[in-house]
């Protein structure tokens, strides 16, 4: 007999509130507890579909202590559902751990399909899409070369995460680790009334931040 599901990821809109599919709308509503990664972010979210499922906080900074809390809680009956200020949790945010936690008690996990911001950037950048490396976001400061010489060596479409007080920093090591006629594509506020795609070599794609810097969350994805 099938183990009833005690633990749903659910996806969230990365903009675009149309973008919440009804199957999400109902996990919300039916399940006992949404673990969210910031319930103030979260708490509009659920407003606007009528959801009162209670809420609880549920981020980087939290999740390793209270894990264990949570299978608990699904030991005991309760269904929880999962969510990230945007897109699918676990991917560059929140929840692998609980993911990890529910599973080797045994408990049965379901994930979505849904939202995340970097399938439509890989998709509508125009380089290659059959194989790609997710790379997500870069480290600040210690392993960031490294990284960058194992990226090189990549024979894949790469894909990073990146916030736009760094996006300059990242064209500029681009250029120097991969040229300056690097094809690039640059994705930012996927879904949003402003969205935007930068196509073009490293080099001239730096220029031209840097005459006009951008906002918003980005998504960059390299060619092979």
């Amino acid at each position: 007999m099938k183990k009833p599901v005690s633990l749903f990821i659910v996806p969230t809109p990365i903009g675009n509130l149309e973008d919440m599919t009804f199957r999400a709308i109902r996990v919300l509503k039916e399940a006992d507890l949404i673990l969210a990664e910031d319930t103030r972010t979260s708490g509009k979210l659920l407003k606007h579909f009528q959801i009162e499922t209670p809420m609880h906080s549920h981020h980087m900074h939290n999740e390793h202590k209270d894990a264990e809390k949570w299978v608990q809680n699904m030991n005991a009956g309760k269904i929880l559902a999962l969510i990230s200020d945007a897109g699918t949790p676990a991917v560059s945010d929140p929840g692998f751990l609980l993911v990890r936690s529910a599973l080797e008690a045994g408990l049965e996990v379901q994930c979505l399909p849904g939202a995340t911001a970097f399938v439509p950037a890989l998709v509508s950048s125009g380089f290659p899409c059959d194989t790609f490396h997710f790379e997500g976001f870069l480290p600040v400061k210690k392993g960031r070369k490294t990284k960058w010489e194992n990226l090189v060596a990549k024979a894949e479409t790469i894909i990073l995460y990146e916030s736009p007080h760094k996006i300059q920093k990242t064209l500029k090591e681009i250029v120097e680790n991969f040229g300056a006629s690097q094809k690039v594509s640059i994705s930012r506020e996927i879904s949003k009334k402003f969205e935007e795609h930068l196509r073009g070599e490293a080099s001239y794609l730096l220029q031209q931040i840097e005459e006009k810097p951008l906002k918003g969350e980005m998504v960059v994805i390299i060619s092979k």
